[in-house]
């Protein structure tokens, strides 16, 4: 069940954050900090956290409107619990943000991850969902891995 997340998914969010490979045990505070702000509000009411709920959460998405657009907006992360992963989990994350956000008459969104060997079946997921690859900033993230880009429009 894809409901919204709460203060209460926080310690959950950053084991699913670190065992999914998103991010290193030691970037979860940042993580941890823009969860908390945005369910304080104080990144203002349009940072949403979405939770996938299977006898506590296994998915997390967060997505936000890009500044100073129209209707443009990014889905900042995305994850699944590895041992749930392949089973359309992902998907139904994403699915559940483009439904909303065309609620919201969005135009376009935006997704970015990384260029590296070890990313390619992130890229092949999106590439699967209709998102074209929009843009790839070389070493980016450090020497050798890139920022990939990819965009789909939604109205």
């Amino acid at each position: 069940m894809i409901r919204p997340t709460t203060s209460d998914d926080t310690a959950a969010i950053l084991t699913l954050a670190v065992a999914s490979g998103l991010f290193p045990p030691e970037a979860t505070d940042d993580v941890a900090a823009v969860l908390r702000g945005s369910l304080a509000g104080e990144n203002g009411p349009d940072h949403v956290w979405l939770t996938d709920d299977d006898i506590g959460p296994v998915g997390v998405a967060y997505y936000a409107p890009e500044r100073m657009t129209d209707g443009t907006w990014n889905l900042y992360m995305l994850a699944v619990h590895p041992d749930r992963q392949r089973q359309g989990r992902g998907a139904a994350l994403v699915r559940h943000v483009e439904r909303e956000l065309s609620t919201r008459g969005a135009r376009v969104l935006l997704i970015e991850t990384s260029g590296l060997a070890a990313f390619e079946r992130t890229r092949a997921f999106y590439r699967a969902l209709g998102y074209d690859e929009e843009a790839r900033i070389r070493e980016f993230y450090k020497a050798g891995d890139d920022k990939v880009v990819f965009r789909k429009a939604l109205a």
